[in-house]
């Protein structure tokens, strides 16, 4: 079944839902700047929209477009910064 999650007063909201390969999100976010934390190994890709993201151990901030993928380790944290409307699936190990 699904689970909807909200965060970041609604302007982060996402649709879980269970893979063949793992449980997934699919989600949008508005504009703004938001910090994530992790709890499982995350792949996150982008489906539409810019995601400006600082990843852990990282000094640069690296653009992500639609179709490009990042990855994030177990219980680390990311940082966000998104200037339009994005779309994005993600995928947990």
């Amino acid at each position: 079944m699904f689970k909807t999650n909200e965060y970041f007063d609604g302007r982060v909201k996402s649709i879980a839902f269970q893979t063949a390969d793992g449980p997934a999100t699919m989600g949008v976010m508005a504009p703004g700047d938001y910090e994530f934390g992790t709890t499982t190994i995350e792949n996150m890709t982008v489906v539409s929209g810019i995601m400006e993201v600082l990843l852990p151990n990282e000094t640069s901030w690296k653009e992500y477009k639609p179709f490009q993928t990042f990855v994030v380790a177990k219980n680390e944290k990311f940082k966000l910064r998104i200037s339009i409307d994005s779309a994005y699936v993600c995928l947990y190990h």
